[in-house]
């Protein structure tokens, strides 16, 4: 299928090729009929990539910051590959569209494959023939209304949030600083409630086109014309409430609000606008100043976006969706006019040109549609004794794995999952590696498959994972997809005879762990290895030699300065992600067992309330002990992770894979700053691509890599019972 797609980096619009999305469960396919350009949101965009590298970190000064914090963390090296991968990427346009449902996934049944609905997100209704759609993010189109019509849904909710935010009464009047595509429907959802509007715009072509839709004056924001209409309109108190639907740098519409308000007057954000206010000025008239953030409640909550989570109609009246449906009932019922707002339909083929035309001017247009071939016409229609858990035993079944390979030819590799990890820390390396050919990679979302295989020399993308686990040409499956998707996606290819090399963690839970145990046991295919990619750091394998063997108990401290996550990452979906200790965890404790060559014979953990520090203890055979300190709460400038083993007289000491240094009757100290923060997926890749081309031992034993995610998942059974647990080994 053909999707519209921009490079960050250089600028680049293209229609691009991609793979058709996959029909994932709480959603449905929508092959798209008509698709709306937003004017300002997406020209906004288009613009700053076309900005010099200075001039984007001018105008994203949040995600500098972010790019700061990385150094701190993960070095320059890694750093700068993550950030230049994620520029120079193919990024998605689009949000607002209307089509038919082609395939509906499980757990939907408010609508059926031919029904035509409207699409809203920035994620989900993109410029593209086809979209899957998440159930709280598409609404059924009411009989009647034209599709072309219909994908002004989102754009709708945007200005109808902005609306509710200002709760405008009846014979109220309210003024509309920007007459954009958001500000037209402003101004007639206003009107539509009652409201007298008087529109601010400098372009009088747009101030004209407000008057027609209802607006009752409207004028350039600098004239006194626009002032003296406010004053006779409201006996010069001032208007009720104004909207800021202007975009730019300029802070004129904020000046322009607080001179026009009336006393206690309500002023409304939706666009995005210079915003210093001029504190005597709002202080004086003690001005409500809100903020609408986009499409309404639900925004950004991916429980609600991503998962069907609906708030309760009692007390969450209006939400993204409904927004949604409400709005089209409005255009249905001729309270909203948004023909008139149309100045353009472009053929979907003609998307970079159309782009073109506007980003230069040539084109002026409040709203622009795009029209997709063949579809227009079809879309018309008591007391517990100490817990235990047993760490299941690794059973070999009888069953071959995959066919020999010849050892001249290169090792076939297929990546599941083509995020930021695979994207920087794994891919790089494997592109590079002679011997290896990147086969397939498969995605969910066709356009990451896309960018994937554009960027690494994938011979094929696709969202077809059955077609991959059955190509027996491919000798090795990277599972690099999220947390709760890992343990099912391993089982499959082990079944299906595959080498598999699976990202932390390998699983979620006791049964899928033993799920993936069955798989081996019934294919007899045992080749698999989890991304526990500190045991083969550099500086930490030399630190590790020149310690030495031992020949007593260790202590073995470990600080894991893990720092705070992002409001809305997935990492803090525990309810289908695990917990964040879950998901990472097995790093930590597969690096202690490591150096102490041996694996845990009970886990106890401890959690402080309020937060989500923990601290583990992790006890061992032959009396060595690992405690390992999970922390959230530290600073973000103390490195990240910090380790020292002490044993028979000697201290390893590792500085966050920066510098490593042994005490003993010598002292060794690494040199001080090495090329990179190297934490050892290189060396790891080198050690699976050998194993899976020679046909030898893997990398780590599977009974290692068992009881790591044992003692991993027995840290919330400790939690939970206030004891150790044990982990008693399976027979």
């Amino acid at each position: 299928m053909k999707q519209v797609v921009q490079n960050y980096k250089s600028g680049e619009l293209a229609v691009l090729d991609v793979p058709v999305p996959g029909c994932k469960p709480g959603g449905v396919l929508v092959r798209s009929a008509y698709s709306l350009i937003s004017t300002g949101t997406e020209l906004m965009k288009v613009s700053e990539a076309g900005m010099s590298m200075l001039g984007k970190a001018r105008s994203r000064p949040d995600q500098v910051a972010k790019v700061m914090q990385s150094v701190a963390t993960n070095g320059v090296p890694a750093t700068y590959r993550k950030v230049m991968g994620k520029l120079d990427s193919y990024t998605p346009l689009g949000y607002s569209l209307c089509g038919v449902v082609e395939q509906v996934g499980a757990g939907v049944d408010d609508v059926k494959v031919g029904d035509l609905v409207a699409c809203a997100g920035n994620e989900h209704a993109l410029h593209a023939e086809l979209n899957w759609v998440p159930k709280n993010l598409y609404t059924p189109v009411p009989d009647g209304l034209a599709p072309r019509h219909a994908a002004f849904g989102t754009v709708g909710s945007i200005a109808m949030q902005g609306v509710r935010q200002g709760e405008p009464q009846l014979g109220e009047v309210a003024l509309v600083i920007g007459l954009g595509l958001i500000g037209q429907l402003v101004v007639q959802l206003l009107g539509a409630s009652g409201v007298r509007v008087v529109g601010a715009d400098p372009d009088p072509a747009r101030c004209e086109l407000a008057e027609r839709l209802g607006a009752v004056a409207c004028g350039d924001p600098a004239s006194a014309a626009l002032e003296a209409a406010v004053a006779e309109l409201t006996d010069g108190h001032g208007v009720d409430q104004v909207y800021l639907a202007a975009g730019g740098g300029s802070n004129q519409p904020v000046e322009l609000a607080a001179r026009l308000c009336r006393d206690r007057g309500r002023v409304v954000d939706i666009g995005k606008c210079r915003l210093d206010l001029p504190w005597n000025a709002y202080y004086e008239k003690e001005l409500d100043v809100r903020f609408s953030r986009s499409y309404g409640p639900g925004r950004y909550d991916p429980e609600y976006e991503l998962e069907g989570r609906d708030y309760p109609i009692g007390y969450v009246r209006w939400t993204e969706r409904r927004n949604l449906a409400c709005f089209l009932d409005l255009v249905a019922r001729g309270s909203v006019d948004v023909e008139p707002l149309i100045s353009y339909v472009a053929d979907f083929d003609d998307a970079v040109e159309t782009y073109r035309r506007l980003k230069d001017g040539e084109l002026k247009a409040v709203a622009v549609l795009f029209r997709y071939p063949e579809q227009a016409e079809e879309a018309t229609e008591g007391e517990a004794e100490a817990p235990s858990v047993a760490v299941p035993a690794v059973r070999r079944g009888g069953g071959a794995p995959g066919p020999a390979r010849a050892a001249t030819s290169p090792v076939r590799l297929a990546f599941v999952g083509a995020g930021n990890y695979a994207t920087s820390m794994l891919l790089p390396h494997l592109a590079q590696r002679d011997g290896v050919e990147l086969s397939t990679v498969v995605t969910t979302t066709a356009l990451s498959a896309a960018n994937a295989q554009r960027k690494f020399g994938f011979a094929g993308a696709t969202t077809d994972l059955d077609a991959v686990l059955g190509d027996k040409s491919i000798d090795a499956v990277f599972v690099v997809t999220r947390h709760s998707s890992h343990a099912e996606l391993t089982r499959q290819a082990l079944l299906a005879g595959k080498t598999v090399f699976v990202e932390k963690p390998l699983a979620l839970t006791e049964d899928e762990l033993a799920g993936v145990l069955a798989a081996v046991e019934e294919s007899g295919n045992d080749r698999l290895q989890v991304g526990f990619n500190r045991r083969f750091a550099p500086l930490l394998t030399e630190a590790r030699q020149r310690f030495g063997a031992r020949t007593g108990p260790a202590s073995l401290r470990y600080l894991v300065n893990a720092g705070q996550l992002q409001h809305g990452s997935w990492y803090l979906r525990q309810g289908t992600e695990g917990s964040r200790f879950e998901g990472e965890g097995g790093h930590f404790v597969d690096t202690a067992s490591w150096l102490l060559d041996a694996d845990p014979v009970s886990v106890y953990a401890v959690a402080p309330s309020g937060n989500d520090d923990l601290q583990i203890v992790l006890r061992y055979p032959d009396g060595s002990t690992a405690a390992i300190s999970y922390v959230t709460t530290g600073s973000p400038g103390f490195p990240k992770e910090t380790l020292d083993l002490v044993a028979d007289g000697k201290v390893l000491r590792l500085d966050d894979f920066v510098r490593a240094s042994v005490y003993g009757r010598k002292r060794w100290v690494s040199s001080r700053l090495p090329k990179a923060r190297d934490k050892g997926q290189n060396a790891e890749l080198a050690a699976f691509v050998k194993a899976v081309r020679t046909g030898g031992p893997m990398p780590v034993p599977l009974e290692s890599l068992v009881a790591t995610t044992a003692a991993t998942l027995a840290v919330r059974s400790s939690l939970a019972s206030g004891a150790p647990v044990g982990l008693e080994r399976a027979r």
